[in-house]
Order: C-alpha cells, then structure tokens, then sequence
C-alpha cells in the first residue's frame, strides 16, 4: 500500500508532486544521508512523496503551527492500531444514522467536542479525521479563537477509517521527527545534506481571495518577509531549499526573492466561492540552486 495524505489539506501538492520532483537539484540521489524538512508540512503529499521515492533520505523534520494537525502526525505514527479502531467505531455510528438531519446533528456534536481542546490525543485524532471527512469540503478553517468552524458536508458514507493508509503512512513516519510551533525551530534540526521545502500559508491573490484560516494567527505580508529572511538563514547555513507560494499580478514574490531562482508552474485551484475562479493558474516555485 502507497502512503498518502491522511487528511483533505487545502493547496495540498498531490497534483504538483511531478512538477516539484523534477525541480530538485539535479544530483540529489547522489546526495548521502539526506535530512528531508518541511517546515509547514500540511496534509504532507510532498513529505511521503520523497520518503517512498527517494531512498537517500535517512531522516526526515516535519513542523506545523497547527497542533491539532501535528498531534495527528503523531498518533498514526506511534499508536496506528489505536486510531484505526476508534475511526472505524466513529465510522460505524455515523453510517447508523438513517436521514441528513441526524447526521448534521452529530456531525454538530462531534464538532463540539473537538472545540473543547481537552481530549487525549487518539480522540482528538480521531474527531479531527472525522470532521476533516464529513464536513464542507474537507477544508479546515478555524476562527480568530482557533476553533473549528467549518459547516456540514452532507456526505453519506465517506470513508472515514482509510486503515491501510494510516498503517502505510505510520511506517514511513517512524524516521520522521515532528515538530509543533515556529518554522524557525527546523534550523535547529538541519545536519549534514539537508533540503528544505517550504509550503507556507499562500499569499491571496487579491483582497478577496485569501483562505489561509488554518491556524488562529495571520500569515501576512510581514510574516511572508519574516520567512524570506529565514530563507536567507537556511541559504548562509549552507542548505539547499525550495519553496511553493501564490504568483501575484503585483509581483511581490519576484522582488522579494529576486535573488533567487523562480519559476513558474500550473496549478488546478478548486477552492473558490465563485466556480469561474477555480481551474488553471500558476504558482511560483523558488530555489537557491539552479
């Protein structure tokens, strides 16, 4: 069984893998003992991309603001067999329901809970899988009070307890050390070969485009010159990086790493209000290698 992403993330990589892939420095499987780290790891598509494709990588550093997320990463790395049961319990009573309305209602309560922030991890995982499955989208929004806030999704029967991918994920992830709190912190975790990939909340393209609601605290233009100056940090230490953001028609991303080397890639978006916004547009791929 291939690993994958465990959660729906949105501006997951899934779509982009190929294109990253062929992106990386053109020696990197000759590269000895890698350190592979992601310091907004995500739903993680990247991460289990390039620890199933390449066997060089001897250790890997994932970090997230988002302890909810990270918290999962760490039960289906530790405990796999605990989760898989208690999902397919959830799964099992949320199947029973017989109309949309008893399942919104627990859907609602399920909600409720995982709001309260005082759950022992393997519920915590568990409430968090099931609401990334069942409610709008799959999308994780939370409020400016960090709780989850996304509506119902009307879903019948979606798959909730996917056991093969968390087993296949729990084996990769046993060379994985994960992190909660600032990217910053990765720096500190870096030796020898190390490759950074940076998958930060995207800049919008407009006033009103933005979705990076996935933690309480606002990635703004400042905090996407913070991470430049980080950047600049990994590119002094020596290291190798390569970093994924939105291609804004007011060109801030190419001043702001014009020192850098950036290119232009496709990408599908197809979270929008409005259907003719979704589709094809490009994203900016930087790199401080040629």
């Amino acid at each position: 069984m291939k690993a994958k992403p465990f959660v729906k993330w949105v501006g997951g990589k899934t779509q982009l893998i190929d294109q990253l892939e062929a992106l990386l420095p053109a020696d990197f499987d000759e590269w000895e003992n890698v350190t592979y780290i992601e310091p907004f790891v995500g739903g993680g598509a990247m991460l289990f991309h390039m620890l199933q494709r390449h066997s060089n990588i001897k250790s890997a550093v994932i970090n997230d603001i988002n302890e909810d997320l990270t918290t999962c990463y760490k039960v289906v790395k530790h405990s796999p067999q605990l989760l898989v049961d208690s999902l397919k319990e959830i799964q099992k009573e949320y199947y029973s329901l017989q109309s949309e309305d008893a399942r919104k209602q627990f859907f609602m309560l399920m909600r409720t809970e995982f709001n309260t922030k005082s759950l022992d991890p393997i519920r915590n995982t568990t409430l968090f899988f099931f609401l990334n499955r069942t409610c709008f989208n799959g999308l994780y929004r939370v409020n400016k009070s960090g709780l989850f806030n996304v509506p119902f999704g009307r879903y019948t029967t979606p798959t909730i307890c996917d056991a093969n991918t968390i087993f296949a994920d729990s084996k990769l992830l046993q060379k994985v050390e994960i992190l909660t709190g600032d990217y910053t912190q990765t720096l500190n975790h870096a030796t020898g070969n190390a490759f950074f990939y940076f998958d930060p909340p995207y800049r919008p393209l407009n006033a009103t485009s933005s979705f990076n609601d996935y933690t309480k605290e606002a990635f703004n233009d400042m905090a996407q010159k913070r991470l430049k100056d980080f950047c600049d940090q990994v590119q002094n230490a020596g290291y190798r990086f390569m970093l994924s953001n939105s291609d804004c028609q007011d060109k801030f991303f190419d001043d702001l790493y014009m020192q850098y080397q950036i290119e232009r890639v496709l990408a599908s978006r197809s979270v929008n209000a409005n259907p003719e916004k979704r589709g094809k547009l490009t994203e900016l791929l930087i790199r401080n290698y040629v």
